[in-house]
């Protein structure tokens, strides 16, 4: 079992080993929003939208309070390095292409202060790239993990096996001296087994002995009783 989980790690980790870095590019480009045409900056990433999503609105949050729409984001309160705007909303949008998934934020300049839309644009941007740059590390931190894992896994299996071959050891050694034991508990034994096959066979010769002179006593009071028969 062990080891189909430890197979299945390297498989993946050689897809792993074998994709190059990821360089994340932030193009400047327009989105709909609301049927309107909306400038801003957008970057495409490797990975499901499912997995990207769950990223996205996260990081999201950590700009200004986010309301969920139907496939797009509005972001309100934005606050940019500890500066905030108070005015203007910013969208965001998230959309699937198979094994790719594009995120995006933009702006509309007339719902901001003039004097903000560059600054804000700025920030977008950063934004942007910071968030590929952090969903990519945080992929690849993912990866570390389970490589952490699976090298911890595989040190307590092996810590594992290392006492059983100690305790396999001690059991040799108690069996080896047990087995020394028993071949002189045998030697001992066969010795034994001779000496009370001997004496039985003293024994029965000295019973039998025995029971002959019985028989020749027996002999000798019978003729005893029939002599004193005779006395008269």
């Amino acid at each position: 079992m062990h080891m189909n989980k430890f197979s299945f790690f390297w498989a993946g980790m050689l897809l792993c080993t074998g994709t190059l870095a990821q360089t994340v590019t932030v193009k400047s480009q327009s989105e709909t929003v609301k049927s309107e045409k909306v400038e801003g900056y957008g970057t495409e990433l490797a990975g499901k939208k499912e997995e990207v999503q769950s990223a996205w609105q996260k990081y999201l949050k950590d700009i200004g309070k986010v309301k969920q729409g139907s496939g797009q984001v509005t972001i309100t309160e934005p606050v940019f390095n500890g500066l905030v705007f108070s005015k203007g909303l910013i969208y965001g949008l998230i959309q699937n292409d198979g094994d790719k998934t594009s995120v995006w934020l933009g702006v509309k300049p007339d719902e901001w202060d003039s004097k903000d839309v560059d600054r804000v644009n700025n920030e977008l941007e950063k934004a942007v790239h910071q968030f590929g740059i952090k969903y990519y590390r945080d992929k690849i931190q993912a990866q570390i993990d389970d490589a952490q894992e699976a090298f911890d896994a595989v040190e307590k299996q092996k810590q594992r096996l290392v006492n059983q071959s100690k305790d396999l050891a001690v059991n040799l050694l108690n069996n080896e001296q047990q087995k020394i034991q028993l071949e002189k508990s045998i030697e001992t034994n066969k010795f034994e087994n001779a000496v009370l096959h001997v004496k039985i066979e003293k024994n029965k010769k000295a019973q039998d002995s025995l029971a002959q002179a019985g028989a020749q006593i027996q002999k000798i009071k019978l003729m005893h009783q029939d002599r004193q028969r005779k006395v008269n």
